[in-house]
């Protein structure tokens, strides 16, 4: 449980650099940021790919189709939703939705997991997700407060960022439910090997989706500079930066985790990621964050701690105990 639960703050720690690479590079388009993060995630693959091939070679067509299927949805469409909603709405409204992932993923698992991991009592687990959700709600309170005093800003902007950022949601409820269920079905397989699947199968995806938003900005005529936009080092440096670290590293971090952790509980630590982004973007801004920040900081890491005193009780067990 302590191991898994480091590996799960490693993964936490990596994935909240991909809030603030948005807000570093705006006049990217989002798709074009999502298609280079994992095209460069994809590249770092194939070395890694080399050294791992008798393991990666264990893997079944299945394996591989489950594998594009978790890449798809996980990487390329989420992280497209997300880019776009960051630079539509700012950062502090997607990393609020995107915040509410312990809460939705745990009670999602929760009902959909119990034959397989057991279920966490509710009443044992009311206590931490009402932490956690409040603590959000803290973190993001002054934030929102500002946003309402802007009579400038674009509400349907806003608003749309907000609906991107839902569909982030939904592409990363399903993915890590997804993602355990096959590390959970092959206890045998290196976590290490499936994430690097994972980035081999992103490779031509991301290949491919590049290669046709150049074409597309070609004929369209579109104001970019194809291939690297205005600013390439920065661009590149970003995209290999959290190419690895956030995506294979943490792809990595998060497996080791998923195999150790009932699903349930994996779902709440994911609050890691959301401390985490909003420590970079306190950081990028060069501020300090405001007491209610501090506060909601400290529920987050409560509902947390709270839920990891949980146990999971078999189905059976709860039938004959109740």
């Amino acid at each position: 449980m302590f191991i898994g639960t480091l590996f799960a703050l490693a993964a936490g720690l990596m994935w909240g650099l991909v809030f603030v690479a948005p807000l570093m590079l705006p006049d990217y388009p989002a798709v074009l940021l999502s298609f280079a993060r994992y095209l460069a995630f994809g590249l770092i693959a194939l070395p890694l790919a080399w050294f791992d091939r008798r393991r990666l070679r264990q893997l079944t067509r299945a394996d591989w189709i489950e594998a594009l299927k978790l890449s798809t949805v996980g990487n390329l469409l989420y992280y497209l939703c997300l880019a776009a909603a960051i630079q539509r709405a700012g950062g502090p409204l997607p990393t609020m939705i995107i915040g509410t992932l312990p809460v939705v993923i745990a009670i999602s698992s929760n009902l959909r997991d119990a034959r397989r991991d057991g279920r966490l009592p509710w009443r044992q687990l009311a206590p931490s997700l009402a932490l956690i959700a409040l603590g959000i709600a803290l973190v993001n309170q002054v934030e929102i407060a500002q946003l309402r005093d802007d009579h400038d800003a674009d509400l349907g902007r806003y608003g749309l960022g907000a609906v991107l950022a839902m569909g982030a949601l939904i592409c990363w409820t399903w993915y890590p439910m997804r993602n355990a269920d096959w590390l959970r079905a092959h206890p045998d397989r290196s976590p290490r090997s499936w994430a690097t699947a994972q980035g081999i199968a992103t490779l031509p995806l991301a290949l491919a989706g590049y290669a046709g938003f150049w074409a597309w900005s070609a004929i369209t005529g579109a104001p970019f500079d194809m291939p690297l936009g205005p600013d390439p080092l920065r661009f590149v440096g970003l995209m290999f930066a959290i190419g690895l670290f956030a995506s294979w590293l943490g792809t990595l971090c998060w497996n080791e985790a998923s195999q150790r952790l009932p699903t349930t509980l994996a779902g709440q630590l994911i609050v890691f990621e959301t401390l985490s982004a909003l420590a970079y973007a306190f950081t990028l801004r060069g501020q300090m964050p405001e007491p209610a920040t501090l506060a909601g900081i400290a529920m987050l890491v409560a509902g947390v701690l709270w839920a990891l005193r949980a146990r999971p009780v078999p189905l059976a067990a709860e039938g004959h105990a109740g």
